[in-house]
């Protein structure tokens, strides 16, 4: 090693000695040279740090997203619609209209905390693409942390009763002019997605799962407080899924603040596939202060022949009314077809007719016509459905 090194010495000693030897001129070409060198060498080795450090943070960064990844998804659902309603004392012309079906775009996300506890969000915004707009984070958005004993959420969610009780049930996934607030749900009432929640879900525990509720009271005022609180049971077992919901409004009138008035809700509903026909139905009975109480049901069908899909629903909702006054009555029937190209694009049609025997209480599900007493909503439509 020694000997390597004199020699390395001697060799210098030799270049220095050379560049002594030479004319001005030639030493000062000499002498650029060997800066213009040293020069490349030290770019050259700035890039291959700069390199160096540039894949570690990508690999590092990809690590990351691997074990905590966020996902984009939404749907695009569109359809063409002629819609009218008959009857009453000014009937609704018919007319053309394209309507957006609750499109969406939303991202969630979850994060390891070891343990077995994971912490998790999601931010899902509506974009309704027939005109343009929406609300950032109008649809579910919330922030939690789950693990062995359950979930914990605060944020913009579906109260359980929703959740068990319409899209999971509805033929038509409750975004469609025959879906399951057409009729029952107290007229969708009953089928909330509520600001300043909390909400727990449990473990699935054999089949069963349970989820409570609670809208914060941030409306209080000197006489009314109003909030929501909620609760459901399910059971899920192989073709068979049941379920039961309450779910209580304190001094609310629908959408309104009310001192003194209450609205409770109760309702089972239940799904069962044979083969590749699932079968569904809903049965609620719902009460406000100073009214009769309403009640209401559904069945549906749900048929797979292969890329072909036959829909039914039929929907009936009577009382509700005020006790001194005539009661609402009225029912909807809605058919429909999808064709399934793929499992994220779908052409869909479908028909609704609606009869408002007393009131005007029953109406379309999604995109409902301003209608008067004994008016009969009917609309057909084709559209195409499209996740990704």
């Amino acid at each position: 090693m020694r000997h390597w090194k004199r020699l390395a010495i001697d060799l210098a000693s030799l270049r220095v000695l050379h560049f002594c030897d030479l004319p001005s001129g030639a030493r000062l070409a000499e002498g650029e040279n060997w800066v213009a060198n040293i020069k490349g060498r030290i770019a050259m080795q700035t890039k291959q740090i700069f390199l160096a450090i540039t894949c570690a943070i990508a690999a590092a960064t990809a690590a990351a997203q691997s074990a905590n990844p966020v996902t984009l998804y939404g749907r695009v659902y569109v359809t063409y619609e002629s819609v009218r309603a008959n009857e009453g004392t000014a009937p609704v012309a018919t007319r053309i209209r394209v309507t957006d079906r609750l499109s969406l775009v939303g991202f969630r996300g979850t994060e390891d905390l070891g343990g077995g506890l994971k912490a998790f969000f999601q931010v899902e915004s509506a974009t309704p693409i027939d005109v343009g707009g929406g609300t950032f984070a109008s649809r579910n958005s919330g922030v939690g942390l789950t693990g062995r004993w359950g979930t914990v959420l605060l944020g913009r969610w579906d109260t359980p009763f929703k959740v068990v009780h319409a899209a999971i049930v509805d033929p038509f996934g409750d975004t469609a002019a025959p879906d399951i607030t057409g009729a029952t749900l107290n007229q969708g009432n009953f089928s909330r997605r509520e600001n300043n929640v909390v909400q727990y879900w449990s473990p699935n525990m054999s089949g069963f799962s349970l989820r409570a509720h609670y809208s914060a009271n941030e409306g209080k005022t000197a006489t009314a407080n109003p909030y929501l609180t909620g609760a459901s049971v399910t059971y899920a077992a192989g073709a068979l899924y049941l379920a039961y919901a309450w779910e209580k409004h304190k001094d609310q009138n629908g959408a309104s603040t009310a001192a003194g008035v209450n609205e409770i809700g109760n309702a089972v509903s239940a799904t069962y596939k044979i083969g590749s026909v699932k079968l569904s139905a809903q049965s609620g009975r719902y009460q406000r202060t100073g009214t009769e109480t309403q009640r209401s049901y559904m069945a549906g069908l749900d048929w797979a022949i292969s890329k072909h899909v036959i829909l039914a629903t039929y929907q009936n909702s009577k009382n509700g009314g005020v006790t001194t006054a005539a009661q609402p009555k009225c029912d909807l029937v809605g058919i429909g077809y999808r064709y399934d190209f793929s499992r994220r694009t779908s052409f869909v049609a479908d028909y609704t007719k609606v009869d408002n025997d007393v009131g005007s209480l029953c109406n379309f599900g999604t995109a409902p016509l301003t209608i008067g007493a004994g008016q009969d909503p009917r609309g057909a439509s084709v559209g195409l459905r499209h996740t990704f």
